[in-house]
């Protein structure tokens, strides 16, 4: 298995969140995108501003790397019209795909109608585009029930509004990989929760993220149905798997 080509390598930390000057912080992006070319990854996923950094090392290296970003990030309650902008930003700056954070606080309060104006507002901008867009759940703050629901919602607006000949260009992800748990519980993927994922969002494409940090968990994910995986180890899955003999 190639197991790069389901790998987002993913670098998302501001300069104050990894506590290092916009210089250092730069040059991981900059790690990142040379470790990508290296080893053939997907995608990388990285914070807006560096987009343009990032196109101008991929064009130089002749790969076909996709660049990802991130809208309404980490916490997703910033209003629709707000993520709007983001994401025209990000695709007037050269993204491939957008990772939405859904407003999972709102659905949490039940409001519904809010939420499915979101998604559709973002799957349109996405597909009138030519983008991919993934909306991130927040699998650690929601219950097995609200992952199931909002899963196929998701899924419904892809099929009601769009069509299912879109639904290739739309995946559910499990998490930001910064939310706050309590008593130290997951903050991203579980086999739990992908699974939940994958059995009410399919046919639409999943990706798993937060947590997943080694060869084993990422052949797990991918036997599951898993299509993308979200991780700041991608070196560390793809080294494993180059020096592995196991039989998957």
């Amino acid at each position: 298995m190639e197991i790069n080509k389901y790998l987002d390598a993913t670098y998302l930390k501001t300069a104050n969140q990894a506590n290092l000057s916009e210089k250092e912080n730069q040059q991981k992006v900059i790690d990142l995108i040379k470790e990508a070319i290296l080893f053939d990854y997907k995608l990388v996923m990285i914070r807006a501003n560096y987009i343009s950094l990032a196109k101008e090392l991929l064009v130089e290296s002749g790969k076909e790397i996709l660049i990802g970003t991130v809208i309404g990030f980490h916490e997703g309650v910033s209003s629709i019209e707000e993520k709007l902008v983001e994401a025209k930003n990000a695709i007037d700056l050269g993204a491939d795909e957008l990772d939405f954070v859904i407003n999972y606080s709102a659905f949490k309060k039940g409001k519904i109608d809010l939420v499915k104006e979101e998604i559709t507002k973002g799957i349109e901008i996405c597909l009138a585009n030519n983008k991919v867009v993934k909306w991130i759940i927040e699998v650690a703050a929601l219950t097995d029930k609200e992952i199931v629901v909002i899963s196929q919602l998701i899924k419904e607006v892809v099929f009601n509004v769009f069509g299912a000949d879109k639904a290739a260009n739309v995946f559910v992800k499990s998490s930001t990989g910064f939310f706050k748990t309590e008593n130290n519980l997951p903050n991203g993927a579980t086999l739990n929760t992908m699974k939940l994922i994958v059995d009410n969002a399919k046919p639409l494409n999943v990706k798993a993220a937060g947590g997943v940090r080694d060869y084993e968990t990422a052949i797990k994910m991918i036997n599951l149905g898993v299509d993308r995986i979200g991780t700041s180890s991608s070196k560390e899955i793809v080294n494993k798997e180059k020096n592995s003999n196991s039989e998957y």
